[in-house]
């Protein structure tokens, strides 16, 4: 066995288990081939503050936050997003994202125009490998520039890639950043387009309030978010001086829309995790979360930000 699959045996035996020892991450290797002890101990260490935080394997790390005897995990995977071969079928209970768009118009002077890293543009395999790795019923939420000259084919492009792999386009709501303004292109603008898809029919997660009057006692449920989305989610964006990442989006936001979409303890998948803030709602929300970040200096500071997370909610 490669050292990668050592990773990856230990990968999808975290995931299932959400914290292990040594010892027991002996036992699971050992399963597939013998490795002397050395090999797993150099692709493991126990983390920070009793081994809540811990290093899976290289590039793969997990801060677990316990609460009223719960436990919620957020697993940190430095990578490339666009690449989901480490996770199973119909494993994720929501993704929500926000892709560092190739449309250079619609990034000048806006909030992306000094981006470290290489922006792109979706192709139709990232939206088979999004269906493939969410459950049935449920959502893809994913940040859209606002329309204008330039994106508005790329846009239309991304809702066509989303329907052939089979998702179905749910709502679409604004996000108004607040007083903030940008004075760019054609028209002021402060917005952004918050797309919502799901695999096939939304599952259950909306309350039936005629059959709950019908049947006294019973809690009952019909297709469609928990709850009639907003007409805008009306929200301040990070403050310039306490961001992390250009394209930062508030916590505040992420946990309105991981309301509606998840129920708790169920995992998201952020695919371009950036300031790790979704990490940040998913553990204050009682959500587990999956977060993947490329960028090696932005993937420290979201560790960073994990595991002060953590130790507040103590």
């Amino acid at each position: 066995m490669q050292a990668k699959g050592i990773q990856m045996t230990l990968f999808e035996y975290f995931q299932d288990a959400e914290c292990f020892s040594l010892k027991e991450a002996v036992a699971c290797v050992e399963q597939v081939k013998e490795v002397k002890e050395p090999s797993i101990r150099a692709r493991i260490y126990e983390g920070i503050e009793k081994g809540l935080f811990s290093r899976v394997a290289k590039g793969v790390y997990t801060v677990t936050k316990e609460q009223d005897g719960e436990e919620v995990t957020c697993m940190l995977v430095q990578g490339n997003g666009r690449d989901l071969s480490f996770l199973k079928d119909n494993s994720i209970d929501a993704i929500i994202t926000d892709h560092a768009y190739d449309l250079k118009k619609s990034l000048k002077g806006g909030n992306r125009d000094f981006a470290a890293y290489e922006c792109f543009q979706y192709t139709q395999e990232d939206f088979d490998e999004k269906y493939r790795v969410l459950k049935k019923g449920c959502f893809l939420v994913e940040f859209m520039p606002e329309e204008n000259g330039e994106n508005y084919e790329y846009l239309y492009q991304m809702k066509k890639m989303a329907k052939e792999a089979g998702l179905e386009y749910y709502a679409k709501v604004a996000w108004k950043k607040g007083n903030f303004v940008a004075n760019t292109g054609r028209k002021s603008k402060n917005t952004e387009e918050i797309a919502f898809f799901t695999k096939g029919k939304a599952r259950n997660l909306r309350p039936d309030a005629k059959k709950d009057k019908a049947e006294l006692g019973v809690s009952h449920y019909m297709s469609g978010a928990r709850g009639m989305l907003p007409t805008v989610f009306d929200i301040e964006p990070p403050g310039k001086n306490f961001r992390i990442h250009q394209a930062e989006k508030p916590v505040e936001l992420l946990q309105q829309i991981l309301g509606f979409v998840t129920e708790e303890k169920e995992w998201v998948l952020d695919q371009f995790a950036g300031s790790f803030s979704l990490g940040e709602a998913a553990l204050s929300s009682e959500r587990n979360a999956i977060c993947i970040e490329i960028n090696e200096e932005y993937f420290e500071k979201g560790k960073e930000r994990i595991l002060s997370t953590k130790s507040r909610s103590r």
